[in-house]
């Protein structure tokens, strides 16, 4: 069994034991159909480890707090989709350029108050970031939460993220290619 296959297995395992906030239980999978709608409409893939979680694990519900976004449908806690999120994302950055959003960056779980975990699709080890935008300035709205997507998922299965209660203090450092890119998006 590879590295990602154990993974996947206990955060399966997890995914069954445990509900989010406003999950009454674990959506079926997505089905390749919908993984292939989803990448259309956003114009990327999706790193093999996130699409695998989508379609092997369920559609969304599970995760830390909120759980993970469904791809194309609204959750039964009614917060947007993956996809619909990041092109609202994306529009509001269109009428807002103070405020950017990162092509490729998908939210793929809430955190409360705005603030997002996303992947970075566009990097190979899919860091997540927390979008928090609360800031009083887009230079200062995101941070590094993991420096890849297999990272953040063991930090939740082994139960050691920054949002646990016993880890209230650990400090996150800021995304320093959010400039970067943004930029780079907007002179294209």
């Amino acid at each position: 069994m590879t590295e990602n296959e154990q993974l996947l297995a206990r955060v399966s395992a997890k995914a069954h034991n445990t509900r989010p906030w406003g999950w009454p239980s674990l959506p079926e999978p997505a089905d390749a159909s919908t993984l292939a709608r989803a990448e259309t409409t956003l114009g990327f893939s999706l790193p093999p480890l996130l699409a695998d979680l989508y379609l092997r694990i369920g559609d969304g519900g599970f995760g830390p707090e909120y759980g993970l976004l469904p791809l194309l449908d609204s959750p039964p806690a009614g917060e947007p989709a993956a996809v619909v999120q990041y092109l609202a994302n994306r529009e509001s950055a269109r009428k807002d350029p103070d405020w950017p959003w990162p092509e490729g960056v998908l939210p793929i779980s809430h955190w409360g108050c705005a603030m997002y975990a996303c992947v970075d699709c566009r990097t190979p080890e899919a860091p997540v970031l927390l979008f928090e935008p609360n800031a009083d300035h887009a230079d200062h709205a995101w941070y590094v939460d993991a420096p890849s997507l297999t990272a953040w998922l063991r930090s939740w299965v082994d139960g050691t993220g920054w949002y646990e209660e016993t880890n209230e203090e650990l400090e996150m450092i800021p995304w320093t290619d959010f400039r970067i890119r943004t930029t780079a998006a907007r002179a294209s």
